[in-house]
């Protein structure tokens, strides 16, 4: 494949096309069932699902067949088959639903408000990621151009990813005969270290997550009263909350939690300290004089891809500040988010979670832990020889370094179910999720030049793929 004249092609169809297209999926407040379990009545969905269904549809790909596939009760999910010189499959990922709202956005910013900033187009769902589907099957239009031999392509775009792919098993059985057996998977919903070279996932958190609440009373009662006499909700979930973490480290306590890191992602997690130094930790919003956990950045990024960590995501029963009298509340709910490392199982460990928390409740308050659907992790495959120097050509060609292995933090549900579909398949994840793009929070971004080059870079492997089999 000509690098050149495909990285022309790729820039000028992301400008072109591209780019106008994800201004407009911008606008469209189409967030994920479980945070809008009105999305079908509401309709933002299928106005997302139907704006990237069209412009995959008019493409110019000989004998490709674009289409909305219905489960009754679920989300829709285009899929998209694209005839090759081989029998053989590559199957490319992404999705299209979006995080909620989040507060804290840039005056000048907001969740549906797409706004080019230089290289940036800020926005929710952008790079988390709405640019999937165009990504991919400009890369194909990109070998093609090329008149380079290629795999048969499927490509997958699901729209329930955020809430946890509840949906996706159901149509991955429904599909099975239409998806064959894929040598290779490549999914654009991953992070990147920097913006200076390509980032391939090897690993994946699961998480465990749920809502934690405890009652006290039938009303609330005034605190002159009743203090001091009747245990605080807050206080009984602050004691839940021990059993899970010390609250002075961070450290996450049940064993059951815990897994054994593999001697090569710990290697691999050396080398990406060494190339990214401080910005391990520099990249994220600190206020001023707040330090990191951990004592060195090897740690900081094996606390971030390999080992538990607890967040307090929501709360419920607390009044705003403006309207909290001097009253004991009666209940508090709070919204856990427990990521879990790659290689544990997600609904074991929800269910130990559960046991956990609700044993022998303090004062025998009210207590229940309502757990969300479970996600497990997953643990990449020993990357092929032929991958790793396509890889490494791709990252070369685009970016001018070589590329990097790294684990993420976050969750991809569909990989763990994909490594049980195919074990025998090659992973290729990625993303332009890189420092500061911050996907589920405030001024969310999409990197322009850097998600130009990742689709030239995925082209570079689609080619490589076919290549091998004559190797």
């Amino acid at each position: 494949m000509d690098h050149q004249a495909a990285q022309k092609f790729v820039d000028e169809k992301w400008m072109d096309e591209i780019v106008p297209e994800l201004v407009e999926y911008i606008k469209i407040p189409n967030k994920s069932p479980h945070f809008d379990p009105d999305w079908e009545k509401h309709g933002y969905m299928e106005d997302a699902v139907q704006q990237v269904y069209d412009w995959c549809a008019k493409q110019d790909i000989p004998g490709m067949q674009c289409e909305i596939v219905r489960l009754p009760g679920r989300t829709p999910l285009i899929f998209i088959e694209i005839p090759g010189d081989s029998d053989d499959t590559i199957l490319l990922y992404g999705h299209l639903d979006k995080q909620p709202e989040m507060t804290g956005w840039a005056d000048d910013l907001g969740p549906w408000k797409p706004v080019i900033k230089g290289d940036k187009l800020y926005g929710r769902g952008g790079a988390d990621d709405g640019y999937a589907a165009y990504g991919s099957l400009t890369a194909i239009m990109a070998v093609q151009r090329d008149k380079v031999p290629h795999a048969r392509c499927v490509v997958i775009i699901e729209a329930c990813e955020e809430s946890g792919s509840y949906d996706l098993p159901h149509y991955m059985e429904h599909l099975r005969e239409r998806i064959g057996k894929p040598s290779l998977v490549v999914c654009l919903d991953s992070g990147a270290g920097n913006y200076e070279q390509l980032w391939l996932t090897v690993s994946l958190r699961g998480m465990a997550a749920g809502t934690l609440r405890a009652d006290v009373l039938t009303e609330g009662v005034h605190s002159g009263y009743a203090s001091g006499v009747v245990p605080s909700s807050f206080r009984v979930l602050r004691q839940l909350l021990s059993r899970l973490e010390d609250e002075n480290s961070g450290r996450v306590l049940p064993d059951y939690l815990q897994a054994d890191i593999p001697e090569q992602r710990i290697e691999q997690t050396r080398h990406m300290a060494e190339v990214l130094g401080d910005a391990v930790f520099t990249a994220y919003p600190f206020c001023p004089g707040v330090q990191p956990q951990a004592d060195n950045n090897v740690d900081r990024i094996l606390n971030r891809t390999w080992r538990p960590a607890l967040s307090v995501t929501g709360a419920e029963g607390l009044p705003s500040l403006g309207s909290a009298g001097n009253v004991l509340r009666p209940r508090t709910s709070l919204k856990l988010s427990m990521r879990l490392p790659p290689t544990i199982d997600g609904e074991e460990a929800t269910q130990k979670m559960k046991q956990t928390l609700e044993a022998n409740p303090p004062q025998n308050a009210r207590v229940a832990f309502q757990p969300e659907h479970p996600a497990s992790g997953w643990n990449a495959p020993d990357i092929a020889p032929w991958l790793h120097r396509s890889l490494e050509q791709a990252s070369q060609d685009a970016y001018g370094h070589g590329v990097m292995y790294m684990g993420e933090g976050g969750t991809i549900p569909f990989m763990a179910m994909l490594g049980e579909f195919f074990p025998q398949a090659q992973f290729m994840i990625t993303g332009v999720l890189g420092p500061n793009s911050n996907a589920h929070g405030p001024n969310e971004f999409l990197h322009v030049p850097f998600a130009k080059k990742l689709t030239t870079c995925v082209a570079r492997v689609i080619v490589d793929h076919y290549g091998r089999e004559e190797s």
